[in-house]
C-alpha cells in the first residue's frame, strides 16, 4: 500500500518508544492538556446554551413576548385581539390586568405580581397550563376569587389547594374606623412550577376578579399579551402594531423586562468561549516544545535522511505529521469526553445534589433551580476545528527548524 514518506516516518516516530522518556512525558502532557481543554470548552458552552434555552422556553414562556396596553381600561378586548392576531407574526393574544401587592398567611408576608387572566385565552400565550402541579386554569371562575400561586410561594406559606390567602393592595380605604389597606381573601385553586424565580413572585387570578379589585367595569382589561412566532422580533412587531391601531395605546416587550438577562448570558457565553479557547491554545502550543525536543533528539536521523536525498520539504512534513497526530488524538478524545459530559451533566449534578442533600442553584438566587445543558453540534464542530487548527499551526515552527538542519553539523559529533 502506498504511503507518502513523511506520513510513514512521522507515524513511526509517534509510535516508537523513545530513548528520552522525558520527551514522551511532555508529549503525553500536551495531548492530555488538549483533551481537557476541548472537553471543558464543549461542556461549558453546552451549559451556557442550556441557560439560553431555559430563558427562551421557561422564563419567556411565562412572561409575554410583548404587550399592547391602553392608557385607559380597554372595553372591547375581543375586537382588539382580532386586529392583533391579523398580523402575520402574531400567533395569539390574551387579555390581562396586572396588580402588585402582598400575599399574607398566618403572619407571613411575600410580595407578588398578580396577573388577571381569561383562562380560556391564556394557554395561547403562556406555558402555565403545562406546568401546573395542582389544579387547572379552569378553576379560576369569575366571582369566586380563586388564585393560582407558584410552588415557592406555596412552600413559603405552607398552603395547598383549598387554603385561603389574603391579598393586600397598595391602596388605602377610608372607613368610619379610620384608614385601612385594601384586603381581599382568595382561595388557592392551583399551584404551578416552572423551576424559575417566577415560582415565588407570580400569581394568577381571573381577569374579572382583577377588574373588581381595580374598581373597573366588568369586562374591562388593562391590555393584551401577544405571542410571536419569533420572539427576537418583539420590539419591531410591537411598534408596528401600536402605530397601526386606532386610539391611544403603548407597547412593551420582553427585552425591557428580561432583555438584560438574555444579553448577559450571550455576552458571558462569548467571553467564556474566548477564555476557554486560550486554554486550548496553550495546550496546543505545548506541542511546540514537544517537537523542538524531538527535533533535537532526532538530529542524527534527520541528517541521514538528508544524505539519502530527502528534501527539506520532506523533513518538514515528517514532523508536521508527528505533531498533528498529537493534536488529532487529543482533540478527538476531548470531543468524545466533552459530548458525553454535556449530555449527562444535568443528571450528574442532580444526583450529586441528592447525595449531598444540598441545592447548588436556588430559585431564590438564580432564575432556574437546576443546571441545564444543550449540546449544539455546530459548537462541537467549531471547537474541534479550532483545536485541530491550532495544533497544526503549532507544528510549523519546529518542523521548519528540522528542515533547516545541516547534515554535516548534525553528524559532526556522532
Amino acid at each position: 500500500m502506498f504511503r507518502p514518506l513523511p506520513f510513514f516516518i512521522g507515524l513511526r516516530y509517534t509510535r516508537a518508544k523513545r530513548r528520552n522518556h522525558f520527551i514522551s512525558f511532555i508529549s503525553l502532557i500536551s495531548m492530555l492538556g488538549l483533551t481537557l481543554g476541548v472537553m471543558v470548552m464543549i461542556l461549558v458552552l453546552s451549559v451556557m446554551n442550556g441557560f439560553d434555552r431555559e430563558l427562551r422556553t421557561r422564563i419567556l414562556g411565562m412572561v409575554p413576548h410583548a404587550t399592547i396596553n391602553g392608557y385607559q381600561p380597554i372595553d372591547d378586548w375581543q375586537s382588539l385581539a382580532g386586529v392583533l392576531t391579523a398580523h402575520p407574526r402574531v400567533e395569539a393574544a390574551a387579555p390581562f390586568i396586572q396588580l402588585q401587592g402582598m400575599l399574607t398567611h398566618n403572619g407571613s408576608v411575600a410580595p407578588v405580581l398578580v396577573n388577571g387572566i381569561v383562562p380560556e385565552a391564556e394557554a395561547g400565550v403562556s406555558i402555565i397550563d403545562q406546568h401546573l402541579e395542582a389544579g387547572s386554569l379552569d378553576a379560576l371562575v369569575d366571582g369566586q376569587f380563586g388564585i393560582i400561586i407558584g410552588e415557592l410561594t406555596a412552600k413559603r406559606f405552607g398552603v395547598e389547594p383549598g387554603d385561603k390567602l389574603t391579598f393586600v393592595l397598595p391602596e388605602a380605604s377610608m372607613t368610619p374606623a379610620g384608614v385601612f389597606p385594601r384586603l381581599k381573601r382568595f382561595e388557592v385553586v392551583g399551584i404551578f412550577k416552572v423551576g424559575a424565580e417566577l415560582d415565588g413572585s407570580l400569581a394568577l387570578i381571573h381577569a374579572a376578579d382583577a377588574a373588581r379589585l381595580s374598581r373597573w367595569q366588568p369586562g374591562q382589561v388593562q391590555g393584551l399579551r401577544i405571542k410571536l412566532d419569533d420572539l427576537f422580533q418583539a420590539p419591531q412587531v410591537a411598534w408596528e402594531l401600536v402605530t397601526r391601531l386606532p386610539g391611544q395605546y403603548y407597547a412593551q416587550d420582553w427585552t425591557r423586562s428580561h432583555g438584560n438577562l438574555f444579553a448577559a448570558i450571550r455576552m458571558e457565553k462569548t467571553m467564556v468561549g474566548l477564555l476557554l479557547l486560550l486554554i486550548v491554545a496553550v495546550a496546543a502550543f505545548n506541542i511546540i516544545s514537544t517537537l523542538v525536543m524531538v527535533v533535537t533528539d532526532k538530529k542524527a536521523d534527520i541528517a541521514i535522511l538528508r544524505t539519502l536525498g530527502s528534501s527539506p520539504r520532506t523533513i518538514m512534513g515528517i514532523f508536521m505529521v508527528q505533531g498533528s497526530v498529537i493534536g488529532v488524538v487529543g482533540t478527538l478524545a476531548g470531543c468524545v469526553l466533552g459530548v458525553l459530559a454535556a449530555l449527562n451533566v444535568s443528571d450528574l449534578v442532580a444526583g450529586l445534589e441528592r447525595l449531598l442533600g444540598i441545592q447548588f442553584l436556588s430559585s431564590d438566587v438564580y432564575f432556574i433551580n437546576y443546571l441545564p445543558s444543550e449540546l449544539l453540534w455546530g459548537d462541537v464542530l467549531l471547537i474541534c476545528s479550532a483545536g485541530l487548527g491550532l495544533s497544526f499551526l503549532a507544528t510549523l515552527y519546529p518542523a521548519w527548524r528540522a528542515s533547516r538542519t545541516e547534515p554535516a553539523e548534525a553528524l559532526r559529533y556522532d
